[in-house]
């Protein structure tokens, strides 16, 4: 399993085909009653959002999406009876939103009326083009592979209608990939880890006519137990709250502002500009090891490491004396949705004191403190923060805002790790627009490689370049060494190339773990 751009997906040639409801699911999917269940709580800002980019005709590109290759013949009603036992086992996707009047409606179809088909759509050719078969809207001559997937899919992948996801793949002798695009309402980067290789093990059954594996049929968790749980919860962690206190203390000793990138993109307040989605490697293998052992030398998970290399860096970087972050932490021991399909995150605040600290290890310590800290205040929810930001006195361009955002995963760690469609497995992103870079890291077993979404502007991909550079360097040279003394900003640092891996592009998930 491996993160990487939408652009950099180039599948085999074959014939493209999709998987859509029956026409009686469908109906009944439109007449699904209101459902007393409220969204999530990230989910209901997200479908605000959601709602208002169509309701101005805009590109909808908050999806995610995951794809593999399945060897084997094809066989199109075991991949429909596998979507279907898939949907079935995953509450959360059998849902649909409505946004009426400011209010988010839930509506679940019944588990009896899921049902799909599978029809050709065209082909790809040997060179990436999309050609031929039958027209689809929108859809003029030949196109690119990725540009056909994400219109034809990805913007369609919305969780105001029913399915929020799109199912596809491309079929050849000997085997096909398998594609998922699906909003973000509905799924996180744990979630597409999952999702093919369960699909993948439940098409094998149904091709097969033998029994899925235990993975395939452990109890998921319910997403609308969790939404239920995270409400009720939410009530505990509002006004007056230890965490909210928390919360504020960080912003108030960072100038009442969420974190945001400590290079300047060049960026006005309240602009953005498209996304650029940009990946290398960091460490190999062994160096990725190294890495996590100095950290835990030191008392401290690879998060806090994460976060002290980043802290290093953005101090030589600025001569900032404190760093201030959010990072992204997975949400799914509440209402035990270990193996369910959803939004499953919440949000910490990382506020770091480097003053009189001289060396990276004397910055992981004082991480690993602030980790720890950062996990109380996580329960509170984001938008209970930005209330009490604004109510504060910050402005409210600095605090309604999407944040620079942290996060790690370590894809080794996941259960259907060592299976064939795992191991196969790409996520990737839509491409929208930001204001700012966050930085998703990711380990798997050729080591640890960094993700992050910049906007594509020639200023901001200038200044960000000596600054990915540094980072390379900086977890270099720690894995290399264990330690780092801290230099003051702008001094030249060299890279331990026995350690550095690749230099390659692509983008990063959303989610987090630690190690």
């Amino acid at each position: 399993m491996m993160i990487d751009r939408l652009a950099h997906w180039t599948p085999a040639r074959g014939a493209i085909v999709v998987v859509t409801p029956t026409a009686a699911a469908l109906a009944a999917a439109r007449t699904a009653p209101a459902h007393p269940t409220p969204p999530s709580l990230l989910q209901e800002g997200h479908l605000h959002g959601t709602a208002a980019v169509a309701r101005r005709g805009g590109r909808h590109a908050v999806y995610l999406a995951a794809t593999t290759e399945i060897d084997g013949s094809f066989d199109a009603s075991a991949l429909a009876e596998a979507l279907r036992r898939f949907v079935i086992r995953h509450d959360g996707l059998r849902c649909w939103f409505d946004v009426t009047d400011g209010v988010v409606t839930r509506h679940l179809v019944a588990p009896d009326d899921v049902a799909f088909t599978v029809s050709p759509v065209a082909d790809v050719d040997d060179f990436g083009w999309v050609r031929g078969g039958p027209e689809l809207p929108g859809r003029v001559g030949a196109r690119r592979f990725t540009e056909f997937v994400d219109t034809e899919f990805g913007q369609h992948a919305s969780a105001l209608d029913w399915p929020g996801f799109r199912v596809g793949a491309v079929v050849r002798d000997g085997g096909f990939t398998l594609f998922w695009f699906c909003d973000h309402a509905l799924t996180d980067g744990v979630s597409q880890a999952m999702v093919l290789a369960e699909m993948a093990d439940l098409y094998v059954s149904a091709r097969d006519g033998t029994e899925p594996g235990p993975f395939s049929t452990a109890p998921p968790g319910s997403a609308l137990a969790y939404a239920e749980a995270e409400r009720s919860r939410a009530e505990q962690h509002g006004e007056g709250s230890p965490g909210l206190a928390r919360w504020m203390d960080a912003l108030r000793a960072h100038g009442r502002r969420m974190p945001h990138c400590a290079v300047d993109l060049g960026l006005a307040p309240g602009e953005t500009a498209p996304v650029r989605g940009i990946r290398f490697d960091v460490l190999d293998t062994a160096g990725a090891q190294r890495f996590a052992d100095v950290c835990r030398a030191h008392g401290a998970g690879v998060t806090a490491g994460i976060v002290a290399a980043v802290a290093t860096v953005d101090h030589e970087t600025t001569g900032a004396s404190s760093w201030f972050g959010i990072t992204a932490l997975g949400d799914r021991d509440l209402a035990g949705v270990h193996l369910a399909q959803g939004w499953f995150c919440r949000f910490a605040p990382v506020s770091v004191d480097l003053s009189g600290t001289r060396t990276f290890t004397d910055v992981v310590e004082r991480a690993a403190a602030a980790c720890a800290r950062g996990v109380e205040a996580s329960y509170v929810p984001v938008g209970t923060v930005m209330a009490a930001l604004v109510a504060d006195g910050a402005d409210p361009t600095e605090a309604m805002v999407t944040p620079q955002l942290l996060s790690y995963l370590d894809f080794r760690r996941f259960p259907l790790a060592g299976t064939a469609a795992y191991d196969r497995g790409m996520q990737t992103t839509g491409e929208g627009r930001t204001a700012n870079a966050s930085l998703w890291v990711n380990r798997d077993e050729h080591g640890m490689y960094l993700g992050t979404q910049t906007p594509d502007t020639p200023i901001a991909q200038e200044r960000l370049a000596p600054y990915h550079r540094r980072l390379r360097d900086v977890f270099a040279e720690i894995a290399a060494t264990g330690d780092r003394v801290l230099r003051t900003p702008g001094a030249a640092t060299a890279v331990p190339e026995t350690v550095a891996a690749g230099r390659t592009q692509g983008v990063g998930p959303r989610a987090g773990h630690d190690d």
